[in-house]
C-alpha cells in the first residue's frame, strides 16, 4: 500500500529514490516510534486501501491512483476521508526523510538533498566575516552516573519528581537545594547531544511522543510533546516570552493575570515577575543575534511593516514586531547558537541551554550533599496515597512501568511533584482519584503559511535558525518558521507535482505560521486530549491566514501555499479583497486546514476554590498536604504566547525557597 501510494503521489515526476526504498524508510520509522501509535497508522493505511478501492487500487496505474486519490481525498468534505487524507504526510515524510546509513559526512551525497540543492550543516560555508563555524561541544551533556539504572530503582526518596521537562526540572533542582533527597521519573529515554544526529525520521520518533504524529481525538490537531530527559525543552526552540511583557508583548493584549484573578486564582505579578528573571538568568536567556535568522526572518518583519503602514486597523499598527529572546547561551564561541535549522530533533552541537543543561545538571551535581537522581524510561501510572491526620491525602508512594513491562512501586518520604506536562499530568492525576483533573485544558494552534520568492531569489532559509522573529497583534502572532526537507515536506501543503514542484523549489521557500489561542476548549477523555475548536476560533484564523498572505505578497513573494487540505494556491495578483473572499470560502471547518499545537497547557488549573480548580495557589492538589503540580497544566487560561518560560516561572514560583517539603 506504502509503495502505491508513493508511486501514485509522484506519478509523472522523477523520483529521487524508488517507491520500494519510500517503504523500506517507513518500515524503519514505525520500528523506532514506541508505543501503540505504530499500530494506528497500520490501520489508517488499511482504510486507507479500502476508500481507495482495494485490490483494484494496487493493481492500478500509478496515473489511475493518482486520480483516485484526488477524487476521493484530495477534493472530499467527508470528516472521514479527511482524517484519512492526511496520512499522505507519513508517505511523504518516508521520502523526504531518507537517510543514507551512517554518519552526517555519508549523507552529504543524500539523493533528497541533493535533488532540493540542500546542505547538511557540516556542509555549510560559514567563512565569511561574522559566520559562526559549525562545531559540536558535548561539554554541558548529562553523564550517566547521575542515572537509576533498572535493575537498582529504590525503595523510596525523600521527594518525587514526576517529569523533567521545563516545570519538573526547575521544581527538581529548587527541592534538591533544600537539601530532600530527589528521584527523577522521567518516560523519555536520554538523548546528550552526543548522541543527537540530523537524521530527522529516526530523531523525531524516539524524541517526541507518539513520533511527533499525536493528535486529539479527532485528528483535527497535531500536538506535539517532547519524551526525552529534558521534556520538550529539548525539542522546542528556545523561545522565552512572558506573558506580558512592555515592548514584547502588544499593549492590548488580554491581560492574563486579570483574567485569571477574575478565574479564582490571584496571581502575583511581582512574584512571578521575580521567578521569570531568576530564570531568565539561569538559563542566559538574551535577543538572538540577526545573522542567525538573516533572511526568513527579516522577511516576515519587513512585510508586516509594510503592512502595517496602509491599514486602518490601530492594532495593526501598534503590533509588536521583534526578534525572538532565546535560551541559547552565553554569548560565548562555545555555546553561541550555530544556526544549524533542526531545533526540533534536538541540538547536537550542545548550544541550547535546556533543561539537561541547566536546572538537571544543577540538580544532579556532586557538589550537592543529596544529588538528584533520574529515573529515565519510566512512566508514572498512578500516585498511591494514605489518609493524614486532617483527613487529607498523602501522597505516600508512586508506581513506577518500566518500559520492559515492570512495575516498581517507589516510596516518597516526604512528598511528590506532579510535572509531566498538561496531558500526562492530567491523565496521571485522574487515575491516581483526583476526578476533577483534565478539563479546561488550552492549546496555542499554529497553522503555517508558505511562501515562494521570485525566480532567481536565494532564500536558503534552511541555514539559518528556524524561528527567529515575530508579530504580535494582540489577538493572535504571527512566528518565522521553517524546517529541514522531511518536516518541511510534511509541512509545505499540496498533492502530486504540485507538492513536489514546491519542495523542488526548496531553496526559494519563506514561511510563518500564525498563532492563535484555543482558551479552555479540551478536556481529558480515556487518555485522549478532546478539542475542537468553533466558528469563533476558525473566523480569527481566516482572518490572521489572510492577513500572513498578504505580508508575503507585500514583500515579494509570487505564491502563496497557505496549510490547507487541499493544497491551493494563492497568486500576488490577487486582491486584499480577493484573498480575504478565498479564506472565507476554504476555511468551513477545522478538517479543511492543518492545524498543530506544541503549548498544552491547563487541565490542573490553579484556583482558590476546589470546587474550581485542581491545586490552591501554592500549586498544591486541593484536599492534599503533599501533593503538588509545578508544570503548564496549572494554568487557569489561555496565555497566548510561547508556554515554555512561564511554565518555569510558574515551578520556580511554586517551589523555590518555599521549603514545601520541610
Amino acid at each position: 500500500m506504502i509503495k502505491a501510494m508513493a508511486e501514485a503521489l509522484f506519478h509523472n515526476r522523477k523520483m529521487a529514490i524508488s517507491a520500494d526504498q519510500v517503504v523500506e524508510n517507513l518500515q524503519e520509522h514505525f520500528t523506532n516510534i514506541e508505543g501503540k501509535k505504530p499500530d494506528e497508522i497500520r490501520m489508517a493505511l488499511y482504510g486507507l486501501l479500502v476508500v481507495l478501492g482495494g485490490p483494484f487500487f494496487l493493481v492500478a496505474s500509478p496515473r489511475i491512483r493518482s486520480k483516485l486519490i484526488s477524487r476521493r481525498l484530495q477534493k472530499s468534505r467527508i470528516d472521514f476521508l479527511q482524517d484519512i487524507a492526511r496520512t499522505k504526510g507519513v508517505i511523504l515524510a518516508g521520502y523526504y526523510g531518507h537517510w543514507e546509513h551512517g554518519d552526517e559526512e555519508e549523507n552529504f551525497d543524500n539523493p533528497i538533498f541533493a535533488d532540493l540543492d540542500f546542505e547538511l550543516p557540516a556542509q555549510r560555508d560559514r567563512s565569511a566575516p561574522g559566520e559562526r563555524p559549525v562545531r559540536r561541544d558535548t561539554r554541558r551533556d548529562l553523564t550517566a552516573k547521575i542515572f537509576v539504572g533498572h535493575g537498582a530503582v529504590p525503595e523510596e526518596a525523600d521527594v518525587i519528581v514526576i517529569g523533567s521537562g521545563a516545570g519538573g526540572a526547575v521544581a527538581a533542582a529548587a527541592v534538591a537545594d533544600e537539601g530532600h533527597r530527589v528521584l527523577i521519573i522521567e518516560a523519555g529515554s536520554h538523548y546528550p547531544s552526543s548522541r543527537l544526529t540530523h537524521e530527522e525520521a529516526r530523531m523525531t520518533a524516539r524524541l517526541f511522543k507518539d513520533g511527533g504524529l499525536q493528535t486529539t481525538a479527532d485528528r483535527d490537531i497535531i500536538v506535539f510533546q517532547g519524551r526525552v530527559v529534558g521534556g520538550s525543552t529539548v525539542i522546542n526552540n528556545g523561545i522565552c516570552l512572558r506573558m506580558k511583557q512592555e515592548g514584547l508583548v502588544h499593549p492590548e493584549a488580554e491581560d492574563v493575570f486579570e483574567t485569571w484573578a477574575g478565574l479564582g486564582a490571584p496571581i502575583s505579578e511581582a512574584s512571578l515577575a521575580a521567578s521569570y528573571d531568576a530564570v531568565e538568568q539561569a538559563l542566559d536567556v538574551t535577543q538572538i543575534d540577526a545573522i542567525t535568522g538573516r533572511n526568513n526572518g527579516p522577511h516576515l518583519i519587513d512585510g508586516w511593516n509594510k503592512y502595517a503602514a496602509q491599514s486602518a486597523d490601530p492594532k495593526d499598527r501598534t503590533a509588536i514586531t521583534a526578534w525572538f529572546r532565546k535560551n541559547y547561551g552565553p554569548p560565548t564561541p562555545e555555546s553561541e547558537c550555530i544556526y544549524c535549522g533542526y531545533c526540533n530533533t534536538g541540538c547536537p552541537y550542545g548550544r541550547k541551554k535546556a533543561m539537561p543543561e541547566s536546572y538537571l545538571a544543577h540538580a544532579t551535581s556532586d557538589a550537592r550533599k543529596k544529588p538528584a537522581r533520574i529515573l529515565d524510561r519510566a512512566e508514572a501510572t498512578e500516585i498511591l496515597w494514605r489518609e493524614g491526620a486532617n483527613g487529607k491525602r498523602v501522597a505516600d508512594a508512586v508506581e513506577v512501568r518500566l518500559k520492559n513491562g515492570g512495575k516498581r512501586v517507589i516510596r516518597a518520604r516526604k512528598g511528590v511533584v506532579v510535572a509531566a506536562g498538561a496531558l500526562a499530568s492530567s491523565n496521571l492525576l485522574y487515575n491516581s482519584g483526583i476526578l476533577q483533573s483534565g478539563s479546561n485544558i488550552s492549546l496555542n494552534i499554529a497553522c503555517p503559511v508558505v511562501a515562494l520568492m521570485p525566480e532567481g531569489t536565494q532564500v536558503n532559509a534552511w541555514n539559518e535558525d528556524q524561528m527567529a522573529t515575530y508579530i504580535d497583534r494582540g489577538d493572535y502572532l504571527i512566528e518565522s518558521h521553517f524546517q529541514p526537507p522531511m518536516s518541511m515536506a510534511m509541512l509545505v501543503p499540496g498533492w502530486f507535482e504540485d507538492h513536489y514542484e514546491r519542495m523542488r523549489n526548496y531553496n526559494r521557500l519563506v514561511s510563518a505560521g500564525v498563532l492563535f489561542p484555543a482558551d479552555r476548549l479540551g478536556y481529558m477523555d480515556h487518555g485522549k486530549l478532546k478539542l475542537k475548536i468553533g466558528e469563533k476560533e476558525l473566523a480569527l484564523l481566516r482572518r490572521a491566514l489572510a492577513t500572513m498572505t498578504k505580508v508575503h505578497f507585500l514583500n515579494g513573494a509570487v505564491e502563496v501555499y497557505p496549510a490547507l487540505l487541499r493544497g491551493q494556491t494563492l497568486t500576488s495578483d490577487m486582491s486584499h479583497d480577493e484573498i480575504d473572499a478565498f479564506f472565507d470560502k476554504a476555511i468551513v471547518e477545522p478538517d479543511d486546514v492543518v492545524l498543530s499545537s506544541s503549548h498544552p497547557h491547563g487541565g490542573n488549573a490553579i484556583n482558590e476554590d476546589p470546587h474550581k480548580g485542581v491545586v490552591d495557589l501554592n500549586q498544591r492538589v486541593h484536599n492534599t498536604t503533599n501533593c503538588y503540580v509545578a508544570d503548564a497544566s496549572v494554568m487557569p487560561s489561555c496565555i497566548r504566547v510561547n508556554a515554555q518560560l512561564t511554565t518555569m516561572a510558574m515551578a520556580h514560583r511554586a517551589m523555590a525557597g518555599k521549603r514545601r517539603f520541610g
